[in-house]
């Protein structure tokens, strides 16, 4: 991780800088701001050596094929600025891919996509694509540190997260219903609480991939997704001891969510 990310557009047309604040971020996210660097670790920490080594070469080879797009996706807290520990109110923006799109359909995911030639780095696209997808308002929103690069073998995208504070972020909806069709401020305690964490596994291409997951009542969060907010939990101190020999293949879990709405926290 760190701050920067990929070089700035410089287009005619491109959106101005968006620059980092990390000071604006309150004393209970502290923790995450100040050891974001150590996210890349903990991210692969809970990664099976199998699956570790299948990520690993396949970013070695978009590499040397120089193939692959850029992307960024806004990993968006809210909550009161005033609380050393987590606060109850706190929450996370998580949004649920429509399920007729043609990569990672029907799966929860950062609002976030693929960078246009005018946005001026991965801040710009994130918070572009966070407002197309969820009607946030970028001026609401304070970005704070970008994360590692990371490539995304099924859909071919380098994706930087873009950790990003807002003591309010305002209303938030699905602005189209062929691309999103959930849009909800999960609570932080939602994923610390060892009764939603699992390990979920999905078979393709002749590999078994498997990664944490929770399990939420309206949702799933798993893949790329869950894999960051378990880094982030592992990174910030707060996560709790779960049982990670609880692995579910991936339409066992599916079949789990409750559509009927609400979130267990």
């Amino acid at each position: 991780m760190s701050a920067g990310g990929t070089p700035p557009h410089s287009g005619p047309n491109a959106s101005p800088a968006v620059a980092l604040t990390p000071g604006v971020s309150p004393a209970w996210l502290r923790p995450l701001v100040d050891n974001v660097g150590q996210i890349p670790a903990a991210y692969r920490r809970r990664l099976p050596a199998d699956v570790l080594a299948l990520v690993t070469a396949a970013k070695a080879t978009a590499a040397l094929r120089r193939n692959g797009r850029d992307a960024a996706v806004l990993v968006l807290f809210s909550g009161p600025e005033s609380s050393a520990g987590v606060p109850d109110e706190a929450d996370l923006l998580v949004t649920v891919r429509a399920s007729t799109l043609r990569h990672h359909a029907g799966q929860a995911a950062f609002p976030g996509g693929a960078s246009d030639p005018d946005d001026n780095g991965p801040v710009a696209t994130a918070l572009r694509e966070a407002r197309e997808e969820t009607g946030v308002d970028p001026a609401r929103l304070h970005p704070l540190a970008t994360m590692e690069r990371t490539f995304i073998a099924p859909s071919g995208f380098h994706v930087v997260p873009v950790l990003a504070y807002s003591p309010d972020p305002g209303p938030v909806t699905v602005v189209d219903e062929a691309e999103t069709a959930i849009v909800a401020r999960v609570p932080v305690r939602a994923f610390i609480n060892p009764e939603n964490r699992l390990m979920v596994y999905r078979r393709a291409h002749g590999h078994r991939w498997a990664g944490p997951a929770f399990l939420l009542n309206e949702m799933l969060v798993w893949g790329f997704t869950g894999q960051v907010i378990s880094a982030m939990l592992d990174v910030a101190g707060w996560a709790q001891p779960w049982d990670t020999a609880d692995v579910r293949e991936l339409d066992a879990a599916m079949a789990l969510v409750d559509n009927g709405g609400g979130t267990r926290r």
